[in-house]
C-alpha cells in the first residue's frame, strides 16, 4: 500500500508542480552558471548508493560535504538559494526518486554517501533496511538542528512504528513546518 500511495501522490505532485518546476529551473539558469539540478550521491535502502536530484542552490565549486560541515555555507549559496531552501523548493525534483522507487514520500532522509557516522548508526539499528524518504520523523522533530544520534533515534522510532496514518501525520507536520520555515538551514 505504501508504494501505491507513493506512486499515486508522486504522479499527482509531478503534474501539479510542472509549472513551478519549470519556473524554478528557469530562475536558477538565469541567476547562476552551471546545471539546474544537482545530483547527490545518497545512501538508499540496504546502504546502496543512488543519485538523488535536487535543484541546485549552491555554486558548482562547493565542496562535496553536508551543508552543516561547511565553515561558511552561506558563502556558497547562489542568489536564489536561500529562498529555495527556506521553503524547501530545492527538494521538488526528489519526486523523481519517489516515482523511480529509490525513495518514499516518508522515511529516514537519505544520508550523503560520506556521512559515515550516520550510516554506521543507522545500520546498527536496522534503519538501513527502510526505504529513505523526502521527509521523515527526524525532519519534523528538528531536521538539521538535532544531533546525529538523536536523528537516528527518531529514524528507529519511525521504523518500529510506521503505518499509513503515521506517514500521513508526518506529511501534515512537514507541510506545516515548511510553511513556517521551521528547522531549515538557510
Amino acid at each position: 500500500m505504501k508504494r501505491f500511495f507513493d506512486l499515486f501522490v508522486g504522479i499527482i505532485l509531478a503534474g501539479v508542480l510542472t509549472i513551478p518546476l519549470i519556473v524554478i529551473a528557469f530562475a536558477i539558469k538565469l541567476t547562476s552558471k552551471g546545471p539546474v539540478l544537482y545530483w547527490s550521491k545518497r545512501i538508499g535502502v540496504n546502504n546502496e548508493i543512488f543519485m538523488m536530484p535536487k535543484f541546485r542552490t549552491m555554486r558548482t565549486d562547493t565542496p562535496d560535504l553536508a551543508t552543516h560541515l561547511l565553515s561558511n555555507p552561506g558563502d556558497y549559496l547562489i542568489s536564489i538559494g536561500p529562498f529555495l531552501r527556506r521553503y524547501s523548493l530545492d527538494e521538488f525534483p526528489q519526486i523523481w526518486s519517489v516515482l523511480s522507487g529509490d525513495m518514499s514520500l516518508v522515511g529516514p532522509r537519505p544520508a550523503l554517501y560520506n556521512q559515515d557516522d550516520l550510516i554506521e548508526l543507522r545500520t546498527k539499528c536496522g534503519v538501513h533496511k527502510v526505504v529513505p524518504g523526502i521527509t521523515g520523523w527526524a525532519q519534523v522533530n528538528g531536521r538539521d538542528s538535532i544531533s546525529i544520534p538523536a536523528k537516528v533515534s527518531y529514524d528507529e522510532f519511525y521504523m518500529l512504528h510506521r503505518s499509513f496514518f503515521f506517514d500521513l501525520r508526518i506529511l501534515w507536520m512537514t507541510f506545516s513546518k515548511v510553511i513556517r520555515s521551521e528547522h531549515i538551514q538557510h
